[in-house]
Protein backbone atom coordinates (compact mmCIF):
# COMPACT_ATOMS: atom_id res chain seq x y z
CA UNK A 1 0.00 0.00 0.00
CA UNK A 2 1.42 3.46 -0.89
CA UNK A 3 2.60 5.49 2.08
CA UNK A 4 -0.03 8.21 1.69
CA UNK A 5 -2.77 5.58 1.66
CA UNK A 6 -1.37 4.09 4.87
CA UNK A 7 -1.30 7.52 6.52
CA UNK A 8 -4.90 8.17 5.51
CA UNK A 9 -5.90 4.74 6.81
CA UNK A 10 -4.22 5.43 10.15
CA UNK A 11 -5.90 8.83 10.32
CA UNK A 12 -9.30 7.23 9.73
CA UNK A 13 -8.62 4.75 12.53
CA UNK A 14 -7.63 7.51 14.95
CA UNK A 15 -10.73 9.50 14.13
CA UNK A 16 -12.89 6.42 14.68
CA UNK A 17 -11.20 5.93 18.06
CA UNK A 18 -12.16 9.48 19.07
CA UNK A 19 -15.68 9.00 17.76
CA UNK A 20 -16.02 5.97 20.03
CA UNK A 21 -14.95 8.23 22.91
CA UNK A 22 -17.93 10.49 22.18
CA UNK A 23 -16.59 12.98 19.63
CA UNK A 24 -18.61 14.23 16.68
CA UNK A 25 -16.66 14.29 13.39
CA UNK A 26 -16.42 17.72 11.73
CA UNK A 27 -14.89 19.18 8.58
CA UNK A 28 -13.44 22.64 8.01
CA UNK A 29 -12.55 24.43 4.74
CA UNK A 30 -8.95 24.16 3.56
CA UNK A 31 -8.98 27.88 2.71
CA UNK A 32 -9.38 30.01 5.84
CA UNK A 33 -9.98 33.80 6.07
CA UNK A 34 -6.62 35.41 6.74
CA UNK A 35 -8.17 38.27 8.72
CA UNK A 36 -9.09 36.04 11.67
CA UNK A 37 -5.63 34.49 11.92
CA UNK A 38 -3.92 37.86 11.55
CA UNK A 39 -6.09 39.35 14.31
CA UNK A 40 -5.12 36.47 16.60
CA UNK A 41 -1.41 36.14 15.86
CA UNK A 42 -0.38 39.33 14.08
CA UNK A 43 1.78 39.56 11.00
CA UNK A 44 4.09 36.81 12.29
CA UNK A 45 1.62 34.22 11.00
CA UNK A 46 2.54 35.16 7.42
CA UNK A 47 5.96 33.62 7.95
CA UNK A 48 4.41 30.27 8.84
CA UNK A 49 1.39 30.03 6.54
CA UNK A 50 0.64 30.00 2.83
CA UNK A 51 -1.26 33.13 1.81
CA UNK A 52 -3.35 33.66 -1.31
CA UNK A 53 -5.91 36.17 -2.60
CA UNK A 54 -9.42 35.82 -3.94
CA UNK A 55 -11.24 38.67 -5.69
CA UNK A 56 -14.48 37.93 -3.82
CA UNK A 57 -13.29 36.58 -0.44
CA UNK A 58 -10.15 38.66 -0.01
CA UNK A 59 -6.96 37.36 1.60
CA UNK A 60 -6.98 33.66 2.47
CA UNK A 61 -4.60 31.16 4.06
CA UNK A 62 -4.21 27.46 3.52
CA UNK A 63 -5.37 25.90 6.78
CA UNK A 64 -2.39 26.03 9.22
CA UNK A 65 -4.35 24.06 11.83
CA UNK A 66 -7.87 22.94 12.69
CA UNK A 67 -8.31 24.44 16.14
CA UNK A 68 -9.23 27.99 15.11
CA UNK A 69 -11.95 26.99 12.60
CA UNK A 70 -13.33 24.37 15.00
CA UNK A 71 -13.55 26.98 17.77
CA UNK A 72 -15.28 29.39 15.37
CA UNK A 73 -17.75 26.70 14.39
CA UNK A 74 -18.51 25.79 18.00
CA UNK A 75 -18.86 29.37 19.21
CA UNK A 76 -21.28 30.12 16.35
CA UNK A 77 -23.70 27.23 16.74
CA UNK A 78 -22.27 24.51 18.99
CA UNK A 79 -24.17 22.98 21.88
CA UNK A 80 -22.63 22.43 25.33
CA UNK A 81 -20.84 20.30 26.25
CA UNK A 82 -19.27 19.20 22.97
CA UNK A 83 -16.53 16.90 21.74
CA UNK A 84 -15.22 17.00 18.17
CA UNK A 85 -12.78 15.06 16.05
CA UNK A 86 -11.38 15.76 12.60
CA UNK A 87 -8.67 14.70 10.17
CA UNK A 88 -7.16 16.33 7.11
CA UNK A 89 -4.27 18.23 5.69
CA UNK A 90 -2.63 21.26 7.26
CA UNK A 91 -0.03 23.48 5.63
CA UNK A 92 3.00 25.13 7.28
CA UNK A 93 5.89 26.93 5.65
CA UNK A 94 9.21 25.41 6.71
CA UNK A 95 11.73 27.85 5.28
CA UNK A 96 14.05 27.48 8.30
CA UNK A 97 13.82 23.68 8.31
CA UNK A 98 13.43 22.35 4.75
CA UNK A 99 13.56 18.74 5.98
CA UNK A 100 10.19 19.18 7.74
CA UNK A 101 6.97 18.50 5.83
CA UNK A 102 5.09 21.61 4.78
CA UNK A 103 1.92 19.61 4.13
CA UNK A 104 0.80 16.75 6.36
CA UNK A 105 -2.20 14.94 7.79
CA UNK A 106 -3.41 15.96 11.25
CA UNK A 107 -5.99 14.25 13.47
CA UNK A 108 -7.47 15.98 16.48
CA UNK A 109 -9.79 15.75 19.46
CA UNK A 110 -11.32 18.86 21.07
CA UNK A 111 -13.43 19.19 24.23
CA UNK A 112 -15.69 22.15 25.08
CA UNK A 113 -16.95 21.55 28.61
CA UNK A 114 -17.23 23.93 31.57
CA UNK A 115 -18.16 21.30 34.18
CA UNK A 116 -14.67 20.15 35.25
CA UNK A 117 -11.67 21.61 33.38
CA UNK A 118 -9.15 19.42 35.23
CA UNK A 119 -11.06 16.28 34.23
CA UNK A 120 -11.24 17.50 30.61
CA UNK A 121 -7.47 18.09 30.58
CA UNK A 122 -6.90 14.56 31.84
CA UNK A 123 -9.41 13.15 29.34
CA UNK A 124 -7.65 14.66 26.33
CA UNK A 125 -4.17 13.73 27.55
CA UNK A 126 -5.04 10.11 28.32
CA UNK A 127 -7.06 9.54 25.14
CA UNK A 128 -4.18 10.76 23.00
CA UNK A 129 -1.65 8.82 25.07
CA UNK A 130 -3.77 5.72 24.50
CA UNK A 131 -3.30 5.99 20.73
CA UNK A 132 0.49 6.11 21.15
CA UNK A 133 1.10 3.03 23.30
CA UNK A 134 3.94 0.93 22.00
CA UNK A 135 5.84 3.82 20.40
CA UNK A 136 8.06 4.43 23.47
CA UNK A 137 7.60 8.19 23.51
CA UNK A 138 8.62 10.83 26.04
CA UNK A 139 5.71 12.83 27.42
CA UNK A 140 6.19 16.46 28.43
CA UNK A 141 3.73 18.78 30.16
CA UNK A 142 3.59 22.40 31.21
CA UNK A 143 1.15 25.18 32.05
CA UNK A 144 1.33 28.53 30.26
CA UNK A 145 -1.32 29.85 32.65
CA UNK A 146 1.12 29.92 35.57
CA UNK A 147 3.50 32.30 33.79
CA UNK A 148 0.58 34.40 32.53
CA UNK A 149 -0.73 34.72 36.09
CA UNK A 150 2.74 35.72 37.30
CA UNK A 151 3.00 38.47 34.69
CA UNK A 152 -0.54 39.72 35.28
CA UNK A 153 0.23 40.23 38.97
CA UNK A 154 3.58 42.00 38.68
CA UNK A 155 3.93 45.30 40.54
CA UNK A 156 4.52 47.36 37.40
CA UNK A 157 2.58 49.35 34.82
CA UNK A 158 -0.25 47.97 32.74
CA UNK A 159 1.65 48.83 29.54
CA UNK A 160 4.65 46.78 30.63
CA UNK A 161 2.48 43.82 31.60
CA UNK A 162 0.68 43.98 28.25
CA UNK A 163 4.01 43.97 26.39
CA UNK A 164 5.25 40.98 28.40
CA UNK A 165 1.98 39.11 27.75
CA UNK A 166 2.33 39.64 24.00
CA UNK A 167 5.81 38.15 24.03
CA UNK A 168 5.35 35.18 26.34
CA UNK A 169 5.66 32.97 23.23
CA UNK A 170 8.93 34.66 22.19
CA UNK A 171 11.27 33.79 25.07
CA UNK A 172 14.23 35.90 23.92
CA UNK A 173 12.13 39.02 23.46
CA UNK A 174 10.34 38.32 26.76
CA UNK A 175 13.68 38.06 28.56
CA UNK A 176 14.98 41.26 26.95
CA UNK A 177 11.87 43.14 28.09
CA UNK A 178 12.23 41.82 31.64
CA UNK A 179 15.87 42.90 31.75
CA UNK A 180 14.94 46.38 30.52
CA UNK A 181 11.95 46.80 32.84
CA UNK A 182 14.00 45.67 35.84
CA UNK A 183 16.90 47.98 35.05
CA UNK A 184 19.30 45.09 34.51
CA UNK A 185 19.83 46.16 30.89
CA UNK A 186 20.65 49.78 29.98
CA UNK A 187 18.31 51.85 27.85
CA UNK A 188 19.50 51.71 24.20
CA UNK A 189 21.57 54.77 23.29
CA UNK A 190 19.26 56.01 20.55
CA UNK A 191 16.24 55.81 22.86
CA UNK A 192 18.09 57.52 25.70
CA UNK A 193 19.03 60.39 23.36
CA UNK A 194 15.46 60.70 22.11
CA UNK A 195 14.05 60.85 25.65
CA UNK A 196 16.67 63.37 26.73
CA UNK A 197 15.67 65.77 23.97
CA UNK A 198 13.26 68.56 24.92
CA UNK A 199 11.65 68.34 21.48
CA UNK A 200 12.44 65.02 19.76
CA UNK A 201 10.47 66.12 16.68
CA UNK A 202 12.53 69.26 16.14
CA UNK A 203 14.51 69.04 12.96
CA UNK A 204 12.74 65.85 11.87
CA UNK A 205 12.85 65.20 8.16
CA UNK A 206 9.84 64.75 5.89
CA UNK A 207 7.18 62.35 7.16
CA UNK A 208 7.42 58.93 5.48
CA UNK A 209 5.19 55.91 6.04
CA UNK A 210 1.71 55.36 7.43
CA UNK A 211 2.20 56.78 10.93
CA UNK A 212 0.91 60.30 11.48
CA UNK A 213 2.78 62.93 13.48
CA UNK A 214 0.23 62.40 16.27
CA UNK A 215 1.00 58.67 16.31
CA UNK A 216 4.73 59.37 16.62
CA UNK A 217 4.23 61.90 19.39
CA UNK A 218 1.98 59.46 21.29
CA UNK A 219 4.68 56.80 21.01
CA UNK A 220 7.30 59.20 22.38
CA UNK A 221 5.05 60.03 25.35
CA UNK A 222 4.55 56.30 26.00
CA UNK A 223 8.34 55.84 26.02
CA UNK A 224 8.70 58.75 28.44
CA UNK A 225 6.07 57.23 30.77
CA UNK A 226 7.84 53.88 30.67
CA UNK A 227 11.22 55.47 31.43
CA UNK A 228 9.69 57.19 34.47
CA UNK A 229 8.18 53.98 35.86
CA UNK A 230 10.03 52.28 38.74
CA UNK A 231 11.83 49.03 37.86
CA UNK A 232 10.42 45.60 38.51
CA UNK A 233 11.82 44.60 41.88
CA UNK A 234 14.65 42.15 42.33
CA UNK A 235 12.34 40.08 44.54
CA UNK A 236 9.88 39.62 41.68
CA UNK A 237 12.65 39.06 39.11
CA UNK A 238 14.27 36.36 41.25
CA UNK A 239 10.90 34.66 41.73
CA UNK A 240 10.15 34.80 37.99
CA UNK A 241 13.52 33.25 37.21
CA UNK A 242 12.87 30.49 39.74
CA UNK A 243 9.46 29.86 38.14
CA UNK A 244 10.86 29.66 34.61
CA UNK A 245 13.62 27.28 35.76
CA UNK A 246 11.22 24.67 37.17
CA UNK A 247 11.70 21.35 35.41
CA UNK A 248 10.71 18.40 37.56
CA UNK A 249 8.30 15.52 37.70
CA UNK A 250 4.79 16.79 38.43
CA UNK A 251 4.61 16.42 42.25
CA UNK A 252 8.05 17.98 42.80
CA UNK A 253 7.27 20.75 40.30
CA UNK A 254 4.11 21.65 42.20
CA UNK A 255 6.04 21.69 45.49
CA UNK A 256 8.70 23.95 43.99
CA UNK A 257 6.10 26.29 42.50
CA UNK A 258 4.32 26.56 45.86
CA UNK A 259 7.60 27.89 47.25
CA UNK A 260 7.80 30.43 44.40
CA UNK A 261 4.24 31.54 45.21
CA UNK A 262 5.49 32.98 48.50
CA UNK A 263 6.95 35.86 46.43
CA UNK A 264 4.44 35.61 43.55
CA UNK A 265 1.13 34.96 45.34
CA UNK A 266 -0.81 35.76 42.16
CA UNK A 267 0.07 32.31 40.76
CA UNK A 268 -1.70 30.45 43.60
CA UNK A 269 -5.04 29.94 41.73
CA UNK A 270 -3.13 28.56 38.72
CA UNK A 271 -1.25 26.18 41.04
CA UNK A 272 -4.55 25.03 42.52
CA UNK A 273 -5.68 24.17 38.98
CA UNK A 274 -2.41 22.30 38.42
CA UNK A 275 -2.98 20.32 41.63
CA UNK A 276 -6.52 19.42 40.50
CA UNK A 277 -5.15 18.31 37.12
CA UNK A 278 -2.55 16.08 38.76
CA UNK A 279 -5.33 14.40 40.75
CA UNK A 280 -7.47 13.98 37.61
CA UNK A 281 -4.56 12.46 35.67
CA UNK A 282 -3.82 10.05 38.53
CA UNK A 283 -7.49 9.05 38.64
CA UNK A 284 -7.21 8.05 34.97
CA UNK A 285 -4.20 5.85 35.66
CA UNK A 286 -1.40 8.22 34.63
CA UNK A 287 1.87 7.72 36.50
CA UNK A 288 2.12 11.33 37.64
CA UNK A 289 5.11 10.56 39.85
CA UNK A 290 7.22 10.21 36.70
CA UNK A 291 5.44 12.61 34.33
CA UNK A 292 7.67 15.55 33.35
CA UNK A 293 6.62 19.14 33.95
CA UNK A 294 8.49 22.15 32.56
CA UNK A 295 7.31 25.67 33.39
CA UNK A 296 8.58 27.04 30.07
CA UNK A 297 7.23 24.21 27.95
CA UNK A 298 5.17 25.31 24.92
CA UNK A 299 6.42 28.90 24.80
CA UNK A 300 7.87 28.67 21.28
CA UNK A 301 5.13 26.87 19.38
CA UNK A 302 1.75 26.99 21.15
CA UNK A 303 0.57 30.60 20.84
CA UNK A 304 -3.14 30.12 21.46
CA UNK A 305 -2.75 27.95 24.58
CA UNK A 306 -3.22 29.65 27.95
CA UNK A 307 -3.15 26.78 30.43
CA UNK A 308 -2.23 23.08 30.38
CA UNK A 309 0.08 22.11 27.48
CA UNK A 310 1.55 18.73 26.56
CA UNK A 311 3.49 16.90 23.89
CA UNK A 312 4.76 13.42 23.00
CA UNK A 313 8.20 13.01 21.43
CA UNK A 314 10.44 10.25 20.11
CA UNK A 315 13.35 10.44 22.54
CA UNK A 316 15.80 8.86 20.09
CA UNK A 317 14.67 10.83 17.02
CA UNK A 318 15.31 14.51 17.62
CA UNK A 319 15.00 15.05 13.87
CA UNK A 320 11.26 14.29 13.99
CA UNK A 321 8.53 16.76 14.94
CA UNK A 322 6.37 15.93 17.98
CA UNK A 323 4.05 13.00 17.43
CA UNK A 324 1.26 14.74 19.33
CA UNK A 325 0.70 18.08 21.05
CA UNK A 326 -2.18 19.81 22.77
CA UNK A 327 -3.42 22.03 25.52
CA UNK A 328 -6.04 24.35 26.94
CA UNK A 329 -7.17 27.44 25.01
CA UNK A 330 -9.94 29.14 27.02
CA UNK A 331 -8.87 32.61 25.85
CA UNK A 332 -9.25 31.61 22.20
CA UNK A 333 -12.93 30.83 22.74
CA UNK A 334 -13.29 34.28 24.31
CA UNK A 335 -11.54 35.94 21.35
CA UNK A 336 -13.76 34.16 18.82
CA UNK A 337 -16.93 33.99 20.89
CA UNK A 338 -18.33 37.50 20.34
CA UNK A 339 -18.82 38.02 24.06
CA UNK A 340 -19.23 34.40 25.13
CA UNK A 341 -16.62 31.84 26.16
CA UNK A 342 -16.28 28.25 27.32
CA UNK A 343 -13.36 26.28 28.77
CA UNK A 344 -11.79 24.23 25.98
CA UNK A 345 -8.91 21.80 25.58
CA UNK A 346 -7.72 19.62 22.72
CA UNK A 347 -4.85 17.86 21.04
CA UNK A 348 -3.59 16.78 17.63
CA UNK A 349 -1.65 13.80 16.31
CA UNK A 350 0.52 13.28 13.22
CA UNK A 351 -0.20 9.79 11.86
CA UNK A 352 2.64 10.13 9.37
CA UNK A 353 5.19 10.45 12.18
CA UNK A 354 3.56 7.52 13.98
CA UNK A 355 4.09 5.35 10.88
CA UNK A 356 7.71 6.51 10.55
CA UNK A 357 8.44 5.35 14.09
CA UNK A 358 6.67 2.03 13.59
CA UNK A 359 8.61 1.37 10.39
CA UNK A 360 11.92 2.19 12.12
CA UNK A 361 11.10 -0.31 14.89
CA UNK A 362 10.47 -3.20 12.49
Amino acid sequence: MPRRARILSRAAGLRAYFEEAGARPVETPVLQPAETLLDLYGEDIRGRAYVTWDALRGELMLRPDFTVPVVQMHMTHGAEPARYTYSGEVFRRQEHDPDRDNEYIQVGYEVFDRADPAAADAEVFTLIAGTLSGLHLRAATGDIGILMAAVAGLETTGARKSALMRHIWRPRRFRALLDRYSGRAPVPGARAALLASADPMAGAGPQIGLRSRADIEARIEALRADAAAPPISEREMTALEALLAVRETLPFALEHLRDVAVDLPQITPALDRLEARIAALAARGVDVEHLEFEASYGRTSMEYYDGFVFGFYAATRADLPPVATGGRYDALTRALGDGSEIPAVGGVLRPGVMLTLEEAAQ
